[in-house]
């Protein structure tokens, strides 16, 4: 078919009726299908199912029994490994338990409460405090720095990365301004990744404010779909060092989407500085983290080439979904000009762009149909997308067939609110 925007408003008005007969035939399914979390399906869980009896009655570590109090940091092992995924040192990595938002919401209340390194007072003293956000992105950061008063920027996004011309005009001139958010290698949601001049920007730009700080979520570290196409990131803590900059960067990661998100690892890997300043005021809010739940892991995953081997098998479960999606979107979208998306090579989403001033009316009638989606503005601070445009697809907890049932309500949705914006309706 050809483009929309070639169509007659006869030809609109014959569409819209054929997509909303689509539409009702749709409705009268009473599909119940879930696309709106990135969660791994239980094919993924039971990947890592035999790591639960990987223990038997070992409890030891290289540093002592892991039932008892003691190794506030995390087990030597696992902080290794996260060194390995990381590409960076074991001496500059925290292990903790298995959330890495909780170790992000920690990293910030202690700068809230007692600055970092360079401030001269306490974030939480600082008025009209501000915090850089590149968008589309990820609502979980977004909520930690709306609930802790921060003034959210938007940033738009590249496919290399935030738009450095505008964070580097920002920072210079704004003391205020505190930090950022980055979700580096395969973003949440559009699976882009940041070029290395993206982050040699990053690490070396002027900042007004001498404590400015970088939250960077490497989440999707080793989270790849194809062997032989993958996106990579330099070791962005040297690169800081190397830019004069040492103490700007905390790296973040977890075990969340390797094992069990409930169940996994995380950890916090920084300079030697904001490591030492972090450690010991961690030593007064807790004894230390799971251990055990370390060692389990260590046992399971106990190297680099273990942890790879594992996602090799993940990608395996994941790449058919995110097939299934791309197919029907080309299938059913594709020359019609009124949506665009991504193809990532890793991470967990599918960012789908449809007509300006369309996409909560697509979210609700996807719903209306029995299939729920991330709400539409999720993806940007306080849930505004000024262009209403943006839809993140999260395709990998359901099966293959729910997820070819899903993109059929979502495509027929999108070419209906699509023809009625045309229509002016």
């Amino acid at each position: 078919m050809k483009s929309y925007y070639e169509l007659s408003r006869e030809e609109l008005a014959t569409e819209q009726q054929l997509l909303l007969s689509q539409y009702k035939s749709l409705q009268s399914l009473s599909l119940k299908l879930d696309m709106t979390r990135g969660k791994p399906g239980a094919e993924q869980l039971d990947l890592s199912q035999s790591m639960n009896q990987i223990m038997g009655d070992e409890y030891l570590s290289q540093e002592g029994d892991c039932r008892n109090y003691g190794i506030a940091y995390g087990i030597k092992e696992i902080r290794e490994l996260f060194a390995q995924i990381l590409g960076t040192t074991s001496d500059k990595v925290i292990a903790g338990n298995n959330s890495s938002l909780s170790m992000m919401f920690d990293a910030m209340m202690r700068a809230m409460v007692f600055g970092e390194i360079e401030s001269e007072k306490p974030w939480a003293f600082v008025e009209k405090r501000k915090w850089l956000c590149p968008v589309p992105g990820y609502d979980r950061h977004f909520s930690i720095t709306r609930d802790l008063g921060f003034e959210m920027i938007n940033i738009p996004m590249n496919q290399d990365g935030p738009d450095m011309d505008i964070v580097e005009a920002l920072v210079a001139a704004d003391s205020s301004i505190k930090g950022m958010w980055c979700l580096p290698l395969y973003s949440n949601p559009d699976g882009y990744v940041y070029s290395e001049e993206t982050c040699r920007r990053l690490v070396s730009m002027k900042t007004a404010a001498s404590d400015f700080r970088i939250f960077w979520d490497n989440a999707y570290v080793v989270h790849h779909l194809y062997e032989d196409r993958q996106g990579s990131l330099p070791d962005i803590l040297a690169l800081a060092d190397e830019m004069n900059h040492p103490n700007r960067v905390y790296q973040f990661a977890s075990m969340s989407k390797i094992t069990f998100p409930g169940s996994g690892i995380a950890c916090m890997s920084c300079n030697d500085d904001n490591i030492n300043r972090a450690q010991k005021i961690l030593a007064t809010r807790s004894i230390g983290p799971d251990k055990m739940n370390q060692l389990r892991h260590a046992k399971f995953l106990p190297n680099l080439d273990a942890v790879k081997s594992l996602m090799k098998k993940h990608a395996q479960v994941l790449l058919p979904k995110f097939n299934a999606v791309e197919n029907q979107l080309n299938q059913e979208l594709g020359n019609l000009e009124i949506a665009t998306w991504n193809s990532p090579l890793g991470g967990y989403f599918i960012s789908l762009y449809v007509v300006d001033g369309t996409a909560k009316k697509v979210v609700q009638m996807a719903k209306a149909a029995g299939v729920a989606l991330t709400p539409a503005g999720a993806t940007f601070p306080y849930g505004i997308d000024p262009s209403d445009n943006n839809i993140r697809i999260a395709p990998t907890f359901p099966s293959v067939s729910d997820i070819i049932k899903a993109m059929n309500v979502l495509t027929v949705c999108v070419k209906l609110a699509a023809v009625e914006k045309l229509l002016g309706e």
